[in-house]
């Protein structure tokens, strides 16, 4: 009995997918793949949906109270500000 050698001509059928013969099997696995990614793609749209809303309902409740103490803290600083130009330096020679 001989030992079986690993080819290197082989390697690139070991990843590539086998399409089946049959038309209807064919038609089947195609359905199936629309299928398994209609699914993903909607639990990805309804996941990023929740998300979005569990954010914008986090920064709405978490300012609500923070917003009326802030103003009444007397932590505002009020100053008067003057706007510097830039130096301008001589080229050089």
């Amino acid at each position: 009995m001989r030992a079986r050698t690993f080819q290197f001509g082989n390697v690139r059928q070991l990843f590539e997918p086998r399409k089946p013969r049959h038309p209807l099997v064919r038609l089947a696995a195609g359905l199936a793949g629309l299928a398994i990614l209609g699914v993903l793609i909607f639990f990805g749209v309804f996941v990023g949906a929740a998300m979005i809303l569990a954010g914008v309902a986090w920064k709405l409740f978490s300012r609500s109270g923070k917003r009326a103490a802030a103003a009444s803290s007397g932590r505002v600083v009020e100053g008067e500000y003057r706007v510097v130009s830039k130096p301008v330096l001589p080229l050089p020679r």
